[in-house]
């Protein structure tokens, strides 16, 4: 017991930077980046993972926020989208390599809308809210594809999908067909000896090596990943057959993750090789700081080196990342990969950076609200 405090006051210690670090705090910090993205951008703009990336985190927001404004903001844009990803209604036509199209309706950046829209049907139901979501994901389990998960990115886009449409129907193929997706996606993009992901089949090393000849890892790319299997773990049940596969995997990502991490607190674009592209990214570091403090928060990262890196991260997020406008800067813009001479500053904003910022403060918050 007496450990355990001496732990806990050492934890809150870190805090010491800027401002007292208390749940309050946060919370007004989280509120600031939120009603400045909102008062700066509509909400009605296309579903496409950019924009409904931001989305997963303000409706994670909004489970401690409970404001109206908030969840106003997230109905706004799932009914301009009609409750729908890509809109195509001829499943011949459906596809899942990358693409923009209405005709892309398999591709997981058209998926993850599905997880705000699955939300928002919980806190209140109505059946349109879900119904392209339950089309789309049944004809998906039932297909005979297996190879839908080719780049790290759609994990995040989807395997929380799998977990929530579990939950709203009871199938268990959801379940099954996430873990046979996984095998796939593992088989192309996982490094066993470093317990990462490539971001795809294009970066395996030896084939593609960073500046000075290391494994290239990109933040973002592992940020997705990792983040992806807290969503999961967080609705999966205990009983599931693969459960230890999945909090293995994340346990074992996350002690990868904390080793690579820069003094300041955030994880630089190429994690094994800092020169490749050095500097301060936000997105990256927000989804591993997001993934630690949920970690720590259910149980599953109990070491002190977590707490740590997670308190090392977030007072990166909050004292470098978060402008005094409320701007969320240092975003790595859309891409792939660690890009050598790529600016990125405090003007580098994005929707995903911003909803990887939300979700990283809302554990946080919950973190001090246990203590």
């Amino acid at each position: 017991m007496r450990i355990n405090l001496i732990l806990c006051l050492l934890f809150v210690g870190h805090f010491s930077f800027g401002q007292q670090l208390n749940k309050e705090a946060v919370l007004a910090q989280l509120s600031k980046a939120n009603q400045y993205w909102q008062s700066h951008h509509k909400p009605e703009v296309w579903a496409f993972w950019d924009q409904a990336a931001y989305h997963t985190g303000n409706m994670e927001f909004y489970k401690i926020s409970k404001s109206a404004g908030d969840l106003k903001y997230a109905e706004d844009w799932a009914r301009y989208n009609d409750w729908k990803g890509a809109k195509s209604t001829n499943t011949e036509l459906w596809k899942y390599n990358y693409g923009e199209t209405d005709e892309h309706v398999l591709f997981g950046d058209w998926q993850i809308c599905f997880q705000t829209y699955i939300d928002l049907y919980h806190i209140s139901p109505s059946p349109e809210k879900i119904a392209r979501a339950q089309e789309v994901m049944d004809y998906q389990i039932h297909s005979n594809k297996q190879d839908y998960w080719w780049w790290a990115d759609g994990l995040y886009m989807v395997m929380p999908v799998m977990a929530k449409m579990y939950k709203l129907t009871g199938n268990s193929l959801y379940l099954d067909k996430m873990y046979t997706y996984l095998q796939y996606a593992d088989s192309i993009m996982f490094d066993r000896e470093e317990k990462l992901y490539y971001r795809d089949a294009k970066y395996v090393f030896p084939k593609h090596q960073s500046l000075h000849g290391k494994k290239d890892f990109w933040a973002r790319g592992d940020g997705w990943v990792f983040a992806a299997f807290a969503k999961v773990l967080q609705d999966l049940p205990q009983e599931d057959k693969h459960y230890t596969y999945y909090q293995e995997r994340f346990k074992d990502m996350a002690a990868a993750i904390i080793n690579c991490q820069q003094q300041e607190g955030f994880w630089t674009r190429s994690m094994l090789d800092p020169e490749h592209a050095p500097g301060r990214e936000t997105s990256g570091t927000a989804f591993f700081t997001y993934g630690l403090l949920w970690g720590i928060n259910n149980g599953l990262l109990s070491d002190f080196k977590f707490k740590d890196a997670a308190v090392k991260g977030w007072k990166y997020l909050s004292e470098i990342a978060l402008q005094p406008d409320g701007r969320i800067g240092y975003v790595q813009p859309i891409g792939e990969k660690a890009i050598p001479g790529q600016v990125v500053d405090t003007n580098s904003t994005a929707p995903f950076g911003v909803g990887a910022f939300l979700l990283a403060g809302s554990e946080m918050y919950r973190y001090l609200a246990k203590k």
